[in-house]
Order: structure tokens, then C-alpha cells, then sequence
């Protein structure tokens, strides 16, 4: 997070993604907001931010800022009191004049985040446990995400790197029967949802399965997206290389290449005698 969104959110008394401490004297009040944060119950998917050294009115409480407080502050990541551990930064920052620890409070991916076996979550501007129903929500938020790496969105791409008239011109009617596609009236981020090439909530994104069978350029997102084809005088890899391709593309394209590539090398030794016939 840069200085300028750190300076809107210190001063939004209204955010819950925010809380203030005028000094650090109270440990175990920074660990439940840490765990609230990392719990991020709203589904903000934004990190939290926990400010030490400003009152809950946004005034400067002059904290002497060193590196003994911001040691302090890390210790309270893996001290073995919040599990499991949430993922969160801790840095001096001077906002307006104003010298602060910050600590920056990613949304866990394996909620409840619990402190001293307790899951606290955010209700608005303060901290509360949460009740066994929404120890529930953040139990199934972790199951949603907890899905083969295959079907996880690549965070990084977007649709516009999906070659989309391959998937509608070839992969589709490859896929799915023709009356089905004749009767199908949804959109092609629909479509693509429904054979697992792109997730819809809570945001729209290709798949790893999508990068690897439509993707305009796997290789940019999954550097080993290919297959390398090599071939030696003998049995040793020190012997003179016949042959060699790296293979990349489309998951089809791929295997088109390597097919090709087989068949050319698959030959049967054939030796002639003197007299013209083959042995």
C-alpha cells in the first residue's frame, strides 16, 4: 500500500478495515485486530491496517517510533498466540507529520484465524468472537478456496488473454454435443465458467486449466508450459543429440507438435543382402 492510501485510510473514521491504537501497551487488543483482519469476514479482500501511535480521532500520539516497537510488533505474527499465522507486514511510516507503526493485515487464505483459540472478526468499527455461525462463512470460505490447481484463477491474467475464438470455434463443439450448444443461451464468461476455464466470483479470471488449453501464451504465466523433445546417438545424455524441439503453445498444440514429431522419428531398421532382398 503506498503513503496516499495510507493517509485516505487513517483519516476514514468510518472504515472498517481500520483501527487506531495510541501506543502498544495493550498486546493482546493488537492480536485480535491482526486476527479480524487476517479473518476478514466482510470479504473485503483487502488488507486491514492497524496504526500505533494515533488516537481513534485521528490525532498524533507522538510515539517514539523505533526498532525495538516494530521488532515487538513482528514477534506478534509467529509468537504462536494467532493461528495460523497471518500473512502481514510491519513498517514506520510518517503520515502527516505524524511518525506511526503501521501494520498492514493481509485476508487470510485458510480462515478462521483464531487468538488463543478464539476467531475474532470485525463487526463494523469494532472487534467481537464470532458466533458459530460465522465461524461457519469463514470455514466455507476456506473450502472455496481450497480447490485443485487446476481450477484456481491466475491472478495475473485476465480474459482478454484466453484466445476466446479457439474456445468457441474449436474447443466447444469438440466438448459439448451440437443440440446442446444449439440450446445454449449463455454468455461466453458463462460458458467458460461452466468447463472450468474462468471463475466468476469474486471476480472474473482464467483458470490454470483455461491458460493451459485456450490461453493465447501459457508460457507467459507458467514458464515450464511445455514439452521438450530430445533425442541421442545412444543411451547416454553425453551422446551426440540426433534431435531437439521445445514444444509450447496450446495444450492441442502441443500434443499436435509432439505427435508429429514422434511419427517422424519412428523408423524400422531395414538391411538389403547383396542380391536385392530385404532381411
Amino acid at each position: 500500500m503506498d503513503d496516499s492510501e495510507l493517509v485516505y485510510l487513517l483519516h476514514d473514521m468510518e472504515s472498517d478495515r481500520v483501527e487506531r491504537k495510541a501506543s502498544p501497551n495493550d498486546p493482546d487488543r493488537l492480536c485480535e485486530a491482526i486476527c479480524a483482519f487476517a479473518n476478514d469476514l466482510p470479504n473485503h479482500r483487502q488488507p486491514g491496517v492497524l496504526f500505533i501511535g494515533v488516537h481513534d480521532n485521528g490525532r498524533c500520539a507522538n510515539l517514539t517510533v523505533n526498532d525495538d516497537l516494530l521488532l515487538k510488533l513482528a514477534d506478534l505474527r509467529s509468537n504462536g498466540n494467532i493461528l495460523p499465522f497471518p500473512s502481514m507486514t510491519v513498517q514506520k511510516k510518517t503520515l502527516d507529520g505524524c511518525d506511526l507503526a503501521v501494520v498492514v493485515v493481509e485476508p487470510s487464505d485458510d480462515p478462521p484465524v483464531r487468538f488463543r483459540g478464539r476467531t475474532w472478526i470485525r463487526v463494523g468499527p469494532r472487534r467481537a468472537i464470532a458466533t458459530p455461525e460465522e465461524e461457519r462463512r469463514l470455514t466455507e470460505k476456506r473450502r472455496s478456496r481450497n480447490v485443485p490447481f487446476d481450477i484456481q484463477p491466475v491472478m495475473s491474467a485476465s480474459l482478454d488473454d484466453l484466445d476466446l475464438e479457439y474456445f468457441k470455434q474449436s474447443y466447444l463443439p469438440v466438448a459439448l454435443a451440437k443440440d446442446i450448444l444449439a440450446e445454449n443461451q449463455r454468455t461466453i464468461t458463462e460458458q467458460l465458467s461452466s468447463l472450468r476455464f474462468a471463475t466468476l466470483v469474486p471476480y472474473v479470471k482464467p483458470t490454470t486449466l483455461g491458460m493451459l488449453v485456450a490461453g493465447k501464451d501459457p508460457a507467459r504465466f507458467f514458464p515450464g508450459a511445455y514439452v521438450q523433445f530430445l533425442r541421442l546417438e545412444g543411451a547416454e545424455l553425453t551422446d551426440p543429440i540426433i534431435d531437439r524441439q521445445e514444444m509450447g503453445g496450446q495444450l492441442s498444440e502441443v500434443i499436435r507438435k509432439l505427435n508429429e514429431k514422434l511419427q517422424a522419428h519412428i523408423s524400422t531398421a531395414v538391411l538389403f543382402n547383396n542380391l536385392g532382398s530385404a532381411l
